[in-house]
């Protein structure tokens, strides 16, 4: 194995010191037993911790151990060593010392020194470095018990190499070494969380269904997986194997296959499966159970079945939360329901919920599909009296409904407020204030709006830029145009044929041929490339070659 060390040549004062400290430690700790122990009652004892400080000073500080490698070696043990890491405080030396106490000094790394790099290399995203170290564990004897084996495979599982994860999984079976249904349902869970359904289903089948005993809830992460990417005749399948492996299926098994069934609109199974939960006396449909559907419900538009089920949660003495009630209040509003919306807040008192930031953005949200935007903007201010603070969401809600209104300044002054709040702006809050400022012909103050998204490191996206270049186009003000133009190829978003067409008829009227020319040119050829080509010619040492004409 090839390891980078540190060498030392260090000046002839410090190697004094050095000698002159480790001597003072050898007096102290050899008066007694010299295989007395680092740890009192668990405190380092004096001596130890003494000799601990010196060798990191040493090691950070001197260029040279070549005078204290011999002593060091006999007397530097695994956990004085263990104790050295820890107090140089910083990874990339504490990584160094291992590799070089284990090669110069022979130095049998203790199981915590593992552990301790491990996690700490895991975290920093070194995972690389991890796999060294890792393999070092291994060579010395050592195998990760059931924690640190968890956190491992999850973390490369993470990090996008799950090819490591099975490894270390083998690695340690291939030593009989039992591995847990925990480890393994918490590698599941994380691949189910990115998506990658199709590899925990073979981690199953590959592990869980010859090594280990899975329990019911390796198959609710199973069922959840392939729910979430609308496979929900798979999850039947799993629902319906589960008895084979000695599982049976819980209140979350069925929470999570309703849910799934309305994903894809299967409303009829999922009633049944609610049927199903009624019949069974273990366990009765629960808070999460009624919510899922009636949001399905909701989702739909079906509010009759929505409201007849919720009158059926509360008669069947199962309690709503706040969820649930947010759920009711946004289909009635979507659906133009205002008055049976305001009904369901003006009982969430009554049924033990306060109302948050969802709650009142669904308020809102509802008077202003229904034009009632004054309406809307007493909410906003209930909603700052009661300390609810708003969302991007609601913020966008407002701002929208205020400029199909024509009440720009208003709009603005909302921008205004999002600029001093914490909250990370995105261009789809901007896009619709700009546009109503370029269409109201004031093309100065749409600029001054994009100059604050970026103030905000907000991007502007391909909708701004096609906003911005029609509005310049349709002032005259051509020159600005092409630069926005421009700007926006560098920025990789590839206009339309709409704009691009916009662009040529106003250059042309404006009588710049040229320009119009090139455009034409750029549109007819494979405009990916034209962007890559304007990404590399934005460099300063290109701009005088860049292929659109600047005025």
């Amino acid at each position: 194995m090839k390891v980078t060390l540190l060498f030392f040549t260090a000046r002839s004062s410090r190697v004094r010191a050095s000698k002159i400290s480790i001597s003072h430690y050898h007096d102290l700790n050899h008066g007694g037993s010299s295989s007395s122990p680092l740890y009192d009652n668990g405190v380092i004892r004096k001596p130890e911790a003494w000799f601990v400080k010196i060798v990191s000073t040493i090691f950070v500080s001197s260029h040279s151990l070549d005078t204290s490698l011999g002593y060091l070696s006999k007397n530097l043990t695994p956990l004085i060593a263990f104790e050295v890491i820890k107090r140089l405080n910083n990874l990339n030396l504490g990584l160094k010392f291992f590799e070089f106490s284990r090669l110069n000094l022979n130095i049998n790394h203790s199981f915590w020194t593992y552990n301790f790099l491990l996690r700490s290399l895991c975290r920093m995203n070194l995972h690389n470095s991890t796999k060294m170290v890792y393999d070092c564990m291994r060579c010395d004897g050592y195998s990760p018990d059931s924690s640190l084996l968890g956190f491992l495979a999850s973390s490369y599982a993470q990090a996008g190499r799950f090819d490591i994860s099975k490894e270390l999984l083998s690695d340690v079976q291939s030593d009989e070494v039992g591995v847990s249904t925990f480890v393994y349902n918490d590698l599941l869970n994380v691949l189910v969380q990115r998506n990658q359904v199709n590899d925990a289903i073979l981690l199953f089948r590959e592990h869980m269904g010859l090594r280990s005993c899975p329990e019911t809830c390796t198959f609710n992460i199973l069922i959840q997986g392939l729910c979430r990417v609308g496979e929900v005749d798979k999850a039947f399948e799993f629902f319906n194997d589960m008895r084979s492996f000695g599982c049976f299926p819980d209140i979350i098994t069925y929470n999570t296959l309703i849910h799934g069934l309305f994903r894809v609109n299967e409303v009829d199974r999922a009633r049944n499966l609610l049927k199903e939960i009624y019949s069974n006396a273990q366990f009765p449909p629960d808070v999460v159970t009624y919510t899922t559907v009636i949001s399905g419900y909701c989702k739909l538009g079906k509010m009759e079945e929505a409201i007849f089920l919720f009158d059926e949660m509360i008669n069947s003495g199962t309690k709503p939360n706040t969820i649930t009630l947010n759920v009711l209040i946004d289909g009635f509003g979507k659906a133009g329901d205002i008055g049976s919306a305001l009904a369901i807040y003006e009982k969430m008192p009554f049924h033990g919920c306060l109302p948050d930031v969802v709650t009142f953005t669904s308020l809102i949200t509802g008077y202003c599909r229904v034009g009632q935007v004054n309406c809307g903007l007493d909410l906003w201010y209930e909603m700052n009296a009661s300390n609810v603070s708003p969302s991007l969401y609601t913020f966008s809600v407002l701002i929208n409904a205020l400029c199909k209104a024509s009440r720009l300044a208003e709009a603005r002054d909302f921008l205004r407020q999002l600029k001093q709040s914490e909250i990370a702006p995105r261009p789809f809050i901007y896009n619709p204030v700009i546009d109503g400022f370029c269409k109201f012909g004031n093309v100065d103050e749409a600029n001054a709006i994009a100059a604050e998204m970026e103030e905000k490191r907000c991007k502007p996206d391909k909708v701004t830029f096609t906003i911005l270049i029609i509005g310049h186009c349709m002032k005259g003000r051509m020159c600005e145009a092409l630069g926005i133009f421009h700007k926006m190829l560098v920025a990789g978003c590839a206009p339309d044929h709409i704009t691009m067409n916009a662009l040529i008829s106003c250059l042309l009227k404006a009588g710049m041929p040229n320009e119009a020319a090139r455009i034409k040119k750029m549109q007819s050829e494979d405009l990916n490339l034209g962007i890559s080509f304007l990404k590399v010619s934005s460099h300063p040492r290109m701009k005088k070659d860049m292929p659109i004409a600047v005025c």
